[in-house]
């Protein structure tokens, strides 16, 4: 039975007023699972309007009011964790018991840092900064926000929005990517029953949806994690009426392994970081700039752990590392990226789409590449992990930053001065030293360049979602 997916506003649940619709895609299967609202401008102005009303209310809630909105919203995410992580399988094609372990447990950890967060806002100590007079400093809610979440994450990206920007005390329209649209509404549905109407709404459709988002009047801030594409356009359009945009956009993070690395473990936790969600991922470690002492060595035993990666979609089989490509048209892009690569690119393994239903890539492998070669400079966003080989830390660094990224990277090495200099020169949001990928609630996550601007995660994520005020007072007392 194809399920019937809704819009909520102001606490509703409503169909697009249209009455358009779009297919939601399984991609496990290929196969029509849902339908959902294809919103336009009514259903994005009906939804900044109860957000907006909502605002007047919800901006005068205490620290305390929202830091228990925010850990009765995570109590209910882990007691139902099981029931959510089945929506998000069919809603991505992941396994299982990873959704469960490295994406419910996390979105838990991060609803309470910022339930905690939100009575832990600072500024400038409040004294006479002139004669006669006190200042202070107000951090302020900014308002609506209209927020855009992205199909590789789907409810822990949506997480990384909602929840900094309701502790702050704005409110929230949110639109999932039109491929990924089930486990947002379901979060959004058990937030009514904790938040007032119009606190958090919901709204589902394609780009034409989140352009009417952009365009709105009411929201004074758009967040988005999406492609570098997507991130200026909303960039562009936010200027038009000068509204904040923050960005977490895309990358091609450098992932550089010296002659001295510990090669056993180097190998294993790239191969995991790199394939990890089918490299769907804006840090995943796909990148990989080898030094020429350990490089033949490093290159033949990547392959080999790469090909023993199993992808699939079987619930009950707990050792699939990464289950299906998103969606077609993504498919279709790391399929041609590879087809494309240069007569000197070797394929140390993988190379080809699975012959099963659904949008299944094998683990790849591909070595011998050069700066310039597209496979270098083009974010593939998909299990294809490419190597290049490096003289010196000069040329590392050289080759790591030519890039229009700048949100993740690492270094492998046991020596202590490297693992030192190499941070410093590293022109990345993030450097991780002998692994890749964790993340944690208290510290940033955002990059630089073409990787966009603002940051998740941590409190200087949710002072993003404040605005500043000065307030003097006054007084004529001098001393």
């Amino acid at each position: 039975m194809v399920k019937v997916l809704h819009n909520i506003i102001n606490g509703e649940a409503l169909a697009a007023s249209s009455g358009e619709t779009m297919d939601v895609i399984d991609p496990a299967t290929g196969q029509v699972y849902a339908t959902a609202p294809q919103s336009g401008e009514a259903d994005v102005d009906a939804a900044f309007r109860a957000a907006g009303a909502a605002f007047e209310t919800w901006r005068w809630a205490t620290p305390s009011e929202r830091q228990q909105a925010l850990l009765k919203f995570a109590d209910v995410i882990e007691a139902h964790g099981d029931e959510l992580a089945d929506i998000e399988c069919e809603n991505t094609g992941k396994p299982k018991n990873l959704t469960v372990s490295e994406e419910v447990g996390p979105m838990v950890d991060q609803l309470r840092f910022f339930a905690g967060a939100a009575r832990l806002l600072e500024g400038r100590a409040s004294a006479e900064y002139m004669r006669g007079a006190t200042s202070s400093i107000r951090r302020e809610p900014i308002g609506p926000v209209g927020q855009v979440a992205p199909w590789n994450y789907p409810m822990m990206m949506a997480i990384w929005k909602l929840a900094p920007a309701l502790a702050a005390g704005n409110t929230v329209v949110l639109k999932p990517s039109d491929t990924t649209p089930a486990s947002s509404l379901w979060m959004v549905e058990k937030l009514q029953d904790i938040l007032p109407p119009g606190v958090v709404n919901l709204v589902c459709g394609d780009r034409t949806t989140g352009a009417a988002l952009t365009a709105h009047p009411i929201p004074r801030m758009v967040s988005i994690t999406g492609s570098t594409g997507a991130g200026i356009a909303v960039a562009k359009a936010a200027a038009a009426d000068l509204k904040i945009a923050h960005l977490e956009l895309g990358g091609k993070a450098p992932v550089v392994v010296f002659d001295d690395v510990d090669l056993a473990a180097a190998v294993e936790g790239i191969s995991v970081a790199g394939l990890f969600n089918g490299g769907q991922d804006c840090t995943a470690a796909t990148r990989v700039l080898c030094q020429a002492g350990v490089y033949d060595e490093f290159v033949a035993e990547l392959g080999r752990a790469a090909a023993a990666v199993r992808t699939g979609f079987d619930p009950a089989d707990e050792d699939i590392l990464y289950g299906s490509i998103n969606n077609s048209r993504q498919l279709a892009h790391v399929s041609g990226l590879v087809e494309r690569a240069p007569e000197h690119a070797r394929v140390v393994t993988g190379g080809h789409q699975l012959e099963r239903p659904g949008y299944f890539y094998e683990p790849t492998v591909i070595a011998d590449l050069q700066q310039r070669d597209e496979l270098i400079r083009t974010e593939v966003f998909g299990p294809v992990i490419t190597v290049q080989k490096f003289a010196d830390e000069n040329e590392a660094v050289a080759m790591a930053n030519d890039t229009e990224y700048g949100l993740a990277s690492s270094v492998w090495t046991s020596d202590a001065g490297t693992a030192a200099r190499m941070p410093m020169r590293l022109d990345f949001g993030c450097v991780w030293i002998n692994t890749h990928i964790p993340l944690v609630g208290e510290m940033p996550h955002g990059g630089f360049k073409h990787s966009g601007y603002g940051k998740d995660l941590s409190l200087y994520g949710m002072e993003d979602y404040t605005r500043i005020k000065h307030v003097m007072h006054f007084h004529g007392f001098e001393g």
